[in-house]
């Protein structure tokens, strides 16, 4: 829906290029959608840690985290995924549950493809997703294992129906990579630098 177009190789992989800016006519061509309401996003805070005065800040409302279900940011029904190793050269393994809302044609079907660097091995189930009607729900569940030789490997699932295809990035990463992100977003603004960041808080 943007301007931003996928950069080839780069140390800082999926963290090299911003979002660009809104593009109108491919923001009219939806197709899959990830869904997330005010109630996951408070259980992802509460899971990050926010107390009940932050919250209130964000959401002007009262809330008590331990009365609500924390989630971690992988739980989040976000359409980009980031997992980080346990330490540096470490094999790195983890899975994702999504569900995605069909809001193009009402007789779709998407099939997966997984672009992944050598060494990393990413599966998606089920890998066809197929719709019957507007609005309709389906949930997949992405896998990953391999093991990290750089700091930052970049991925991509791509969602395919023949004609629209829905991205979402992959990025796994280790320790090292948080002080090259920092270093490549140094001269860009500073809210572009706290998106980045968005995606290594674990």
């Amino acid at each position: 829906m943007t301007t931003a177009k996928q950069i080839g190789p780069d140390r800082a992989a999926e963290f090299a290029y911003g979002a660009g800016q809104i593009d109108p006519l491919k923001a009219l061509k939806l197709d899959l959608i990830y869904e997330a309401d005010e109630k996951d996003y408070i259980s992802f805070l509460c899971g990050q840690g926010f107390n009940a005065s932050t919250l209130y800040l964000i959401t002007e409302k009262y809330i008590i985290c331990f009365e609500v279900a924390n989630s971690t940011a992988r739980d989040l029904n976000y359409p980009s995924f980031a997992l980080k190793a346990p330490r540096p050269k470490h094999h790195v393994s983890g899975t994702f549950k999504r569900i995605v809302t069909n809001v193009g044609l009402p007789m779709s079907t998407y099939i997966a493809n997984v672009t992944a660097p050598k060494g990393i091995h990413i599966s998606v189930t089920p890998s066809v997703l197929s719709f019957t009607a507007l609005g309709e729900k389906q949930s997949f569940v992405l896998t990953i294992h391999g093991k990290m030789k750089r700091s930052i490997r970049s991925a991509s699932l791509v969602w395919d129906d023949g004609q629209y295809q829905v991205r979402s990035p992959i990025v796994i990463f280790d320790d090292r990579a948080i002080s090259k992100v920092v270093y490549f977003c140094q001269k860009r603004p500073v809210a572009q630098l706290v998106i980045r960041l968005s995606y290594i808080r674990m």
